[in-house]
């Protein structure tokens, strides 16, 4: 039996580069002394998200600072992560381009990168749309990543899966609701909403789900943190409620995810030629 140990952050970042590699300092070391091999930080944890999604230039603010995935900022993290196996959302910049982005990190530099494909209310005037969902080898085995609104799509989780990702990492910067917000975050809708979504993925792909989150307020936003780890039959192994904290969860990933899929295997048991097509094709890489 090999069991892995990953966990998911939940905290408060801004503009303010350096005292966001200051928070994420300290949550890798935390993360480090409780033995944790796989960690997901925040979407937008470098740099900070936008203040509102309603007007995301927000007056005076210039917008999350645009980092190139092959800079210094990103090299930083590498050094940071070591051994370890780190996710975190950042602005990238290519060319006259920004994308809300996803990278995956070791101490050997750059694994992968992910680039958020769905865009809500206004963070289209903010970021351009990336365009696929790719699946990725890691030490610490094969992953799928996704950011913040990309896993209200199931199609998003799913072509992750039939891509072989056996762990599927969602970064959020999910806030509460816009429009009659609760008092109390852990009665707020959009939490649930965030909640809901974390188990489905993790269910309806039989996959171990790791969802990070924003904590606290920035701008006009306040964020429902809800950071987790949740099993391939939906169950919640770890979650930092509504506050900061770290969900740290140990499990058997191979183990897991042949017991989720030995009686009912929704992957195996997919009737493609039933369903309806629900895009044109995707057009073929060069």
């Amino acid at each position: 039996m090999t069991t892995l140990r990953m966990a998911a952050s939940a905290a408060a970042y801004g503009r303010d580069l350096e005292a966001d590699f200051a928070t994420v300092a300290a949550v890798i070391a935390e993360a480090r002394e409780r033995g944790v091999r796989l960690l997901a930080l925040p979407e937008a944890c470098l740099g900070g998200y936008l203040l509102s999604l309603d007007t995301p230039d927000g007056a005076g603010d210039a917008g999350p600072p645009p980092l190139d995935q092959d800079g210094p900022e990103i090299r930083r993290l590498a050094a940071l992560a070591r051994e370890m196996t780190v996710i975190a959302g950042y602005c990238e910049a290519d060319g006259g381009q920004r994308y809300n982005s996803a990278v995956c990190v070791t101490g050997d530099g750059v694994l992968a990168n992910h680039r958020k494909v769905h865009q809500p209310l206004g963070e289209n005037a903010s970021y351009a749309s990336g365009d696929r969902f790719d699946a990725f080898d890691t030490p610490v085995g094969r992953i799928g990543m996704m950011i913040c609104y990309d896993k209200a799509f199931p199609e998003a989780a799913r072509a992750l899966a039939l891509d072989g990702a056996r762990i599927g990492v969602c970064i959020s910067a999910w806030p509460g609701a816009r429009t009659r917000p609760a008092a109390d975050l852990a009665q707020d809708r959009w939490k649930r909403r965030f909640d809901l979504f974390d188990r489905a993925r993790a269910l309806e792909n039989q996959m171990v789900w790791l969802s990070a989150n924003q904590a606290g307020t920035f701008g006009s936003l306040r964020f429902v943190a809800g950071a987790k780890v949740v099993d391939p039959g939906g169950d919640v192994l770890a979650d930092t409620g509504t506050g900061p904290g770290l969900a740290v969860a140990e499990l058997d990933v191979d183990d897991a995810l042949t017991t989720a899929r030995r009686a009912m295997g929704h992957l195996r048991d997919r009737r493609p030629d039933a369903y309806p097509p629900l895009s044109l094709p995707a057009p073929a890489r060069a």
